[in-house]
């Protein structure tokens, strides 16, 4: 009743605020606003120097997902009146959100083929990947002094390799063939005596293909050497089994999948059990792995979205996969030189990366202003230089630099998508018109044998 009463108090605040508002149009993907005035009376907005006519079409679900409103729906009760401390054992209000927590636990655990008691909370991926590898070497120290990971992991997981240098570790970084996908061969001829994990990414967060976990994991059990993989992009999008995949330890985030931001998980196998060192000190929660109060609305919020992901899974996998056929179709019936980068046959249909010859990378980002992409190179956004995730496939720098990530996700629309590709479209033929390479293209000029002379 007092849930009720609050969220009745709630809605008529919000609605009488409104009225001072501009009215906005509201979707269950995204909130497409009516533009602000800039006082000149001209329509539009303006961010970060960046003029758009209003909110763009949202295709870059591999950065962020948008909530899911049944999401939305299982936290509110627990930021209104269930507001407990998971923690606190000796009153109604701890037990009720300690419950929840369990409750979001095993919803996780479901999706993945896992223990509940298995499942750690984190505050995302990064933190579950610092835990994973910091954790695991440290721990086993002294026997074990050597990873191995490929060229193409996440940062986190790269420089978390680096520190571990700077330590007197050993790493060793596989490179990937130009499909993007390791040679088990190699992985099979690196693991050394004193390989203490082998970390190798389910499916890549920029180009999106899915890499042989289960092949890996089962060397890794010949072996008997720790298995860790970063599946926050795989997590709900493709189906997991710790088992079959034989992980040791999982990295998983909430607002892949669309939940919240600000929390994650980490899978840690307990039988046969492995240990990791604590990267931070505190009161012991999560079983001493990871201290710090249990953010319950956060963790509800992930679990829902675990269970709605188990739920509608293979629906969302067939309509994401028709919209990447209709993407990818639809630009390529009217540019040449696109390519896809990353294998075609072993991909996350959401992820679409692709290279466009004769046009530069920056310029077409900024020409795509009315839709909000990435380039191969978001992870390090701040340099001009190429993705190294694409440099490790072989890709030549002039198309790595045009590289544009399109991800599409669950709220995803075919007009959005017909949009995406109109705007691409003119877009590229626009630059291409200013463009001397690719006339001399067009006239038959094979640019790869031109001496090019340095004034």
């Amino acid at each position: 009743m007092t849930s009720k009463l609050v969220a009745s108090n709630l809605r008529h605040h919000i609605t009488k605020s409104a009225k001072n508002l501009r009215p906005k149009l509201l979707s269950t993907a995204v909130e497409a606003a009516v533009p602000e005035h800039d006082g000149n009376n001209s329509s539009g907005m303006t961010m970060k120097g960046v003029r758009i006519s209003g909110r763009p079409l949202y295709l870059d679900v591999q950065a962020t997902s948008p909530m899911d409103p049944r999401v939305v729906d299982a936290m509110l009760p627990f930021y209104l009146t269930r507001y407990g401390n998971p923690h606190s054992r000796t009153h109604f209000y701890g037990w009720e959100s300690d419950d929840a927590v369990e409750h979001a636990r095993a919803q996780v655990a479901s999706l993945i083929g896992a223990s509940p008691k298995e499942i750690i909370f984190t505050s995302g991926a990064t933190e579950s990947n610092n835990i994973s590898v910091k954790g695991v070497m440290h721990f086993y120290k002294d026997k074990k002094r050597h990873v191995i990971t490929t060229q193409t992991e996440h940062k986190c997981v790269l420089d978390s390799c680096r520190y571990l240098q700077q330590e007197g570790f050993e790493v060793t970084y596989l490179p990937v063939e130009s499909d993007g996908l390791i040679d088990l061969e190699k992985l099979r001829a690196a693991i050394r005596p004193d390989t203490g994990l082998v970390s190798v990414m389910a499916v890549n967060n920029e180009i999106g293909v899915v890499q042989p976990v289960e092949e890996i994991g089962r060397i890794c059990k010949e072996f008997n050497v720790p298995f860790h993989t970063d599946a926050a992009q795989a997590l709900g999008k493709i189906p997991i089994d710790v088992e079959k995949w034989n992980v040791s330890l999982m990295s998983l985030s909430g607002h892949k999948v669309y939940g919240p931001k600000g929390v994650g998980a980490l899978y840690l196998r307990r039988r046969p059990r492995i240990r990791v060192e604590p990267q931070m000190n505190g009161g012991g929660q999560e079983r001493g792995i990871r201290s710090g109060t249990v953010p319950t609305p956060l963790v509800v919020g992930m679990g829902a979205a675990c269970e709605v992901a188990k739920n509608e899974m293979d629906y969302d996998e067939k309509r994401i996969s028709s919209l990447q056929q209709r993407l990818l179709n639809g630009i390529r019936e009217k540019l040449d030189g696109v390519v896809v980068n990353g294998s075609l046959e072993r991909r996350y249909v959401g992820n679409l990366n692709l290279s466009f010859a004769y046009v530069e990378g920056e310029s077409l980002l900024m020409g795509l202003k009315e839709v909000a992409v990435s380039s191969g190179s978001a992870c390090t956004s701040a340099s001009l230089e190429p993705s190294y995730v694409l440099r490790a496939l072989g890709v030549e720098e002039d198309m790595a630099h045009t590289s544009i990530r399109f991800g599409i996700g669950r709220f995803t629309t075919e007009a959005e998508i017909d949009r995406a590709v109109k705007l691409t479209v003119q877009q590229v033929e626009k630059l291409r018109e200013m463009s001397p390479l690719y006339e001399m293209v067009k006239e038959g000029i094979n640019i790869k044998d031109i001496q090019w002379a340095q004034h």
